[in-house]
């Protein structure tokens, strides 16, 4: 027989390794484990011939899909992007295929969006800004739930970052270059912007000082541009500027520079996520490394430890890494 042909069935890999076709399935179907050598004889047989099972079949008898839903707020912002490749590559290890579903910033699609994806996987990783309250529908899923963000009183495993550290360590920072006037670009529709808008709070009330902060409807480049010059030109222009993610203060710089403002020399900014491009803008982004690939990995790793009947740690915090660059400097 021709090596691929569609004609090859699970039969024609019990003959040639000798075993019976409940053998095969069961091996195929990662249902039974046998002694190497055997396993080594159905490894070769399947080589030899080029048999390649039916996704569908085999999700019918062993109840998986080997599909995990990758659930994100924006394919277009670069940190969702690196959370998806690290999930993709454990995925990939543990040979599980990715089904994403970009919700596109809108809150009102989430939940329709999300129940019609559970029936077609066997776990779902969830990026959501909805409340703890407004959450708990989750529950109800009937399946593997891993949350891309620190929950407190949803029973629910979470993989988390510190945002209230970050956004502390970035006023830290901008306070030993002697930065008076700091002032947050935020996001209220993001359930943490409180956190981070806390975090650089904390770090200004230890050295007497208080945060102005500013708001945008959404975290995108354009935001940070529609935000610059209520800012700058404003009756108390800021020394520095703190944004709530690395998209705002690209943005807000890219305006900045075309009102007249020298950066970082007339005003310092800085951002949160360390996405790509924040190296190859001039000048390049002062940021916080949010860790995004890693925290799709452990996303990932965690709902195959669920699924193979593994318990680990429900909430894993990651800690921010402060990137120091070029867009803030000394206080003139």
């Amino acid at each position: 027989m021709k090596s691929g042909s569609p004609t090859i069935t699970i039969r024609d890999v019990a003959a040639l390794a000798g075993v019976s076709v409940a053998t095969v399935s069961k091996y195929v179907n990662g249902t039974q484990r046998f002694s190497p050598a055997v396993e080594a004889r159905l490894k070769g047989a399947i080589d030899e011939l080029g048999y390649r099972s039916n996704p569908l079949a085999r999700s019918m008898i062993t109840g998986r899909t080997r599909t995990i839903g990758v659930v994100i707020l924006d394919i277009a912002n670069p940190h969702f992007t690196n959370v998806v490749k690290g999930a993709n590559r454990v995925a990939l290890a543990h040979d599980y295929t990715l089904l994403l579903v970009d919700t596109e910033e809108n809150p009102a699609r989430e939940r329709s969006l999300i129940q019609a994806l559970a029936p077609r996987v066997d776990g779902l990783i969830i990026s959501s800004r909805a409340s703890e309250d407004a959450a708990t529908w989750m529950h109800e899923l009937d399946k593997p739930v891993v949350l891309l963000r620190r929950v407190q009183g949803l029973a629910i495993p979470n993989i988390g970052f510190d945002n209230r550290l970050a956004t502390y360590m970035l006023a830290r920072h901008l306070l030993n270059l002697g930065h008076r006037h700091i002032a947050y670009l935020g996001f209220g529709g993001a359930t943490i912007d409180e956190e981070r808008i806390g975090g650089a709070r904390d770090a200004l009330a230890e050295a007497g000082l208080t945060l102005d902060v500013f708001d945008t409807r959404e975290p995108t480049a354009l935001a940070g541009e529609l935000a610059c010059s209520r800012i700058l030109l404003g009756p108390k222009r800021p020394q520095a500027v703190i944004c709530y993610n690395d998209l705002l203060a690209l943005g807000f710089m890219k305006e900045a520079k075309s009102l007249g403002f020298r950066l970082p020399q007339d005003v310092s900014v800085a951002g949160i996520d360390n996405v790509p491009y924040g190296e190859y803008v001039e000048p390049r982004l002062t940021t916080i490394d949010t860790q995004g690939e890693k925290m799709g990995e452990l996303a990932m790793q965690k709902i195959i430890d669920v699924l193979d009947g593994r318990a680990g740690d429900a909430h894993v915090t990651l800690e921010p890494r402060l990137v120091v660059r070029d867009s803030t400097a000394r206080c003139a």
